[in-house]
């Protein structure tokens, strides 16, 4: 059996993104990729964006609670706004970007899952028309 009790403010940033970003399931000792969980807390400020582009994901399901704040993700479809104890879950082959506008009043933080942790993301273009 194996317990892992981690505290995100103790965490350091998990990679280059310009968001605040602190990977649960790395510090639990879970590997980025070909894990079965991946599990981050996201901070943005106003104006950023949890993913680094506008992308989909071949088999990796994502999921979004929102622990404080409003989350906003385009789709191809429509933007949806994401309230504070509200969830969106994300397909796989399902174009998102999950972000905090740069107009808004506060920041966002997001517990953000993916399942399996796979490095599958494909960049994605509105305005190619796929």
């Amino acid at each position: 059996m194996g317990y892992h009790l981690v505290d995100p403010d103790e965490l350091d940033q998990w990679d280059d993104r310009p968001a605040d970003v602190r990977s649960l399931s790395a510090a639990a000792g879970y590997d980025y990729q070909d894990s079965k969980l991946g599990l981050r807390v996201y901070d943005l400020a106003p104006g950023e964006q949890a993913p680094l582009t506008y992308h989909y994901h071949d088999e990796q399901v994502e999921a979004f609670y929102v622990l404080d704040g409003t989350l906003h993700v385009e789709t191809p479809e429509e933007e949806l706004a994401v309230e504070t104890d509200q969830a969106l879950v994300v397909d796989p082959g399902s174009p998102q970007r999950a972000f905090n506008p740069p107009g808004a009043d506060a920041h966002v933080r997001v517990l953000a899952v993916g399942a399996p942790s796979a490095d599958d993301a494909h960049p994605f273009d509105p305005d190619d028309g796929d």
